[in-house]
């Protein structure tokens, strides 16, 4: 695993050091220091790449206290066997390795805390954060140095994990060599800021890696917000200029294929972990590069964890569940952030395992567990103009793949024309999410939208055609105290003469505020027979249905 490393310096000097006898002895040496080091700690829980920075810290205190030449790689030879060493120890059983830490208390260091390297003054001894300003500092002179002992096409090959085994070694020489004054913690940082610059998403990823952020707002290099909660936060996260904050921004996009610069600077995207990603940058972002990203959860949220954690109550899941079994078509509403995505893959969780089902996206998000199921996704046009495929043309071709249910990540154009005309011509159960504030909104958007299309129809016609194809609206609002609810869910009846007319089936009620900041109400049901009665009837689901309308 040595393969990563270029080494500039004469091969003499590279290979100096002392002899297998003498490297052997002194691992016997280092070993009870290292179990003292490590104390009482769950050898098994801790990682081997971290495992590696404390020896190696270690290592480079013994070294320089005794004048010990080691060589390159009989430094990594010697990090290694006592990592390997380590571990057998710590199958011992208990009273046997207590035994071992005796032996090995009594042989560390007298100086100071068995096997501990003391921080400099002025460091904490803590574990340093990617953005304090010391390990900012340090980064930056030590970066350069990095890549130039490093291989950078042979690491790019290299596991991650093993890939920071030896970057954190090179690092620890670095820092020797140039006397730098980094704790273990402040090193760890380092590499940490390297690997992710490297692989991944450099200063952002250790917010995508916090469960709680769910919005990920960077507006240019030294403001990123993020949202917890339902809040907004700003953080201390910053990139080192406009140049850097592009750079991650073409990482994110070149992964799917595409590219972000001045011709395009406009472009939608998404993450390996299907997290969704808005990008624009100059000229039409006027102080610098923008980065949206709203975060997919790794949680599985279903209706029963939404009813758990009261945006929903049980009733309004009961029926929810009823309403996609009986296959209505449901339109979910609901302003930007308010968790239409999240609300309609937990619904899609309740459709048949054995149905086809097409999905169609801007930025495909939708994580969708049945078996059989086809992702669309749209494209933008090249840099000619030409080659773009809209929701539209993927909403005509979804109708040719024999869908038993089509599912739109977002309704906002004329696509809206072909997805009525599925859903009134065989295609039952399917769903879309719509940006609006009420259900009627919703419905006078969707109204819009076929206008949109250029059809020229009466409004009474396409009213028509909305109240025959969309049997329920689904109304998700985030609150002022931060929590997702859903506030209304109408079923749309029929007509009266050129007006829709619907039926409320629950909303809810606000009553006030907590001591805890938290809003007080109370989902409530208007107790009437659901219009889709006989249809759950259809099912043999009518008999909950009406128990839970109460």
């Amino acid at each position: 695993m040595t393969g990563v490393v270029k080494d500039t310096r004469p091969a003499a000097a590279s290979e100096q050091g002392i002899s297998d006898e003498s490297l052997d002895a002194y691992r016997r040496q280092l070993q009870p220091k290292v179990l003292a080091l490590f104390g009482d700690d769950d050898l098994g829980s801790i990682p081997r790449p971290e495992l590696a920075l404390r020896i190696g810290t270690l290592l480079t205190h013994e070294v320089e206290r005794s004048g010990t030449k080691l060589g390159l790689l009989q430094r990594r030879k010697l990090v290694s066997s006592l990592i390997d060493w380590l571990l057998q120890c710590s199958a011992m059983q208990p009273d046997e390795r207590q035994e071992l830490f005796a032996g090995a208390e009594a042989a560390a260091m007298p100086e100071a805390k068995p096997g501990a390297v003391t921080p400099p003054e002025g460091h904490p001894k803590g574990k340093a954060t990617s953005h304090s300003p010391v390990v900012a500092a340090a980064k930056n002179k030590v970066h350069p140095l990095v890549m130039e002992r490093l291989d950078v096409s042979a690491a790019s090959q290299l596991p991650r994990d093993d890939l920071t085994r030896q970057i954190g070694e090179i690092v620890r020489e670095i820092v020797l060599d140039e006397k730098l004054n980094l704790n273990g913690p402040e090193q760890q940082s380092i590499v940490d800021i390297m690997l992710d610059d490297m692989l991944g998403l450099g200063p952002l990823e250790p917010l995508l890696a916090d469960e709680a952020v769910t919005d990920i707002m960077v507006n240019g290099p030294r403001q990123v917000y993020v949202e917890r909660r339902g809040k907004l936060e700003l953080t201390d996260v910053t990139f080192q200029n406009d140049e850097h904050v592009l750079n991650i921004a073409r990482r994110i996009v070149s992964q799917i294929g595409r590219r972000v610069d001045e011709t395009t600077p406009l472009v939608d995207a998404r993450l390996m972990d299907g997290s969704r990603v808005n990008i624009i940058i100059p000229p039409l972002a006027i102080d610098g590069p923008s980065i949206s990203i709203r975060k997919f959860s790794k949680k599985g949220i279903t209706l029963d964890v939404m009813q758990r954690q009261n945006n929903i109550s049980q009733a309004m899941a009961t029926v929810m569940k009823i309403a996609a079994r009986s296959r209505l078509n449901i339109l979910i509403s609901g302003g930007t952030g308010s968790g239409k995505t999240t609300l309609l893959n937990a619904m899609s969780q309740l459709i048949d395992p054995g149905e086809r089902i097409v999905t169609i996206e801007d930025a495909a998000e939708l994580q969708l567990q049945q078996p059989h199921v086809v992702r669309l996704e749209t494209r933008p046009p090249n840099l000619e103009g030409s080659g773009e495929i809209t929701m539209r043309d993927l909403v005509k071709n979804a109708l040719r793949m024999r869908p038993d249910r089509i599912i739109l990540g977002e309704v906002r154009g004329a696509e809206a024309v072909d997805m009525l005309q599925a859903m009134n011509t065989g295609h039952d159960g399917s769903l879309g999410t719509l940006h609006a504030n009420r259900p009627r909104e919703a419905l006078t958007r969707l109204e819009n939208m076929i206008g949109l299309a250029g059809i020229n129809l009466p409004a009474k016609a396409v009213r028509t055609q909305i109240a025959s194809a969309i049997d329920m609206i689904v109304q998700v609002s985030r609150m002022r105290d931060g929590m997702r609810r859903v506030t209304h869910i109408e079923e749309i009846v029929g007509m009266e003469g050129e007006i829709i007319t619907t039926q409320n089936l629950f909303n809810y009620e606000f009553q006030g505020e907590g001591k805890d900041g938290l809003l007080l109400g109370s989902f409530k049901s208007s107790g009437l027979r659901p219009h889709f009665a006989p249809k759950a009837a259809y099912f043999s689901l009518d008999k909950p249905l009406l128990e839970a309308m109460g």
